[in-house]
């Protein structure tokens, strides 16, 4: 229905070499009818000389006619001849010339009606070929304007589709640019959110820098005050000790006075001189005595820290023995294949002796599992974990000391 539809609504264009087609060809016809005509009309009366080549067709023409005619009038004569006397046949008279004229005449208007019949017809044939050629050609063009307007209707129903597709392209470009917009809005939300996190964060760092500065300035106050506090002190044992040799400048400065008064005084003052020697003697021998004090007071403290130093020097001499042994075990750990038969009840110890770099110089069993597969794997572990180059990193005297160790391999556990 959409296709009979079309074809009605869609006129197939014209084709410029239809418009004056029909019309030049009525037209050709009817001059050659009209020639045929006038040829036919003139030919009798006409007494001018025909070219050669119309002499020669007319001649030819005139002959074959004469001929027959003559033939026919001999077909005749013998006829009459025959019917009067059938016993004596009379040769027929010879025509005159007039009557050779007349035939030849007649001969020559039968050739030219011939002729003009003939063209006559060539010109039917061409005008029915011609007709023919125009059906041809309309049928042809009525084909084309119908494979036309099927083209075009299939061109319209194409447009439609492609409009279609493109309204739903446009549609999906619409809902992607939505879907996209969403996308950046929420992107966008997300990177607000992070932005607020991290300004957040920010803040929390910065608050707790702020904390550490302030722990530090409380920190550094302290150590001011420490340091006023230990300066106040130094100034209090140096005023002591100006006391002290103010002190002991009087003393002698009453000594020397008790001299002179005893050099004064003879025998009493000198006995009060002895007493003062000896009392001077006493108080020399205590400040010899609180100087003692005093330096096995520093001695003790010296050797308080020192002992504090040395239990440093052992922890963290520990501490790296501790370490190295982890690493040592975490390393066995790693390289151990634990046999498939073997239980959590079983248990090897092996004894290892390390070379200065590191390297395995020796492993023996100094506690075997049982099961010669279990402590066979247990020293290939070792063997596989060296060389263990931390042991380079220590002081030489634990290196010394971690250079032979013992290792307790269980399934579930090495130590």
């Amino acid at each position: 229905m959409v296709k009979r539809s079309a074809q009605m609504a869609i006129k197939p264009p014209r084709d410029p070499q239809d418009v004056g087609y029909t019309w030049p060809t009525v037209l050709a016809v009817a001059v050659h009818l009209l020639v045929v005509l006038f040829s036919l009309v003139s030919l009798p009366s006409s007494t001018a000389e025909p070219d050669s080549s119309s002499i020669v067709q007319a001649t030819f023409v005139s002959t074959e006619t004469f001929t027959d005619q003559a033939q026919q009038t001999t077909d005749q004569q013998a006829a009459l001849n025959s019917s009067t006397d059938p016993d004596e046949a009379e040769p027929a008279p010879e025509p005159d010339a007039s009557e050779q004229e007349a035939l030849q005449q007649q001969a020559d208007e039968a050739a030219a009606r011939e002729e003009a019949q003939a063209r006559a017809e060539e010109q039917a044939r061409e005008l029915q070929e011609a007709r023919a050629q125009a059906e041809a050609e309309a049928q042809r063009r009525e084909e084309e304007a119908q494979r036309l307007a099927e083209q075009q209707e299939l061109e319209a129903q194409a447009r439609e589709e492609a409009q279609r597709e493109a309204e739903a392209e446009a549609q999906r470009q619409r809902e992607a640019e939505a879907e996209a917009q969403r996308q950046r809005e929420a992107e966008a939300e997300a990177q607000r959110q992070r932005e607020a996190e991290a300004e957040a964060q920010r803040q929390r760092e910065a608050e707790a820098e702020a904390q550490r500065q302030r722990e530090a300035e409380a920190e550094a106050q302290r150590q001011r005050e420490a340091e006023a506090e230990a300066q106040r002190q130094r100034e209090a044992e140096a005023e002591a000790q100006r006391q002290r040799e103010a002190e002991a400048e009087a003393q002698r400065q009453r000594e020397a006075e008790a001299e002179a008064q005893r050099q004064r005084e003879a025998e009493a003052e000198a006995q009060r001189q002895r007493e003062a020697e000896a009392e001077a003697q006493r108080q020399r021998e205590a400040e010899a005595e609180a100087q003692r004090q005093r330096e096995a007071e520093a001695a003790m403290q010296r050797q308080l820290e020192g002992e504090a130093q040395a239990a440093a020097n052992a922890q963290q001499a520990q501490q790296a023995a501790n370490g190295f042994i982890n690493i040592v075990r975490r390393a066995v750990e790693q390289a151990w294949l634990i046999p498939a038969g073997a239980s959590d009840a079983m248990s090897a110890t092996i004894q290892v002796r390390l070379g200065p770099s590191g390297e395995v110089l020796l492993t023996t069993i100094a506690s075997s599992s049982g099961d010669s597969a279990f402590d066979r794997s247990a020293m290939q572990a070792v063997e596989h974990a060296a060389p263990f180059s931390e042991l380079r990193d220590l002081p030489a005297e634990q290196q010394r000391n971690l250079r032979q160790f013992n290792l307790r391999f269980t399934p579930g556990d090495v130590r």
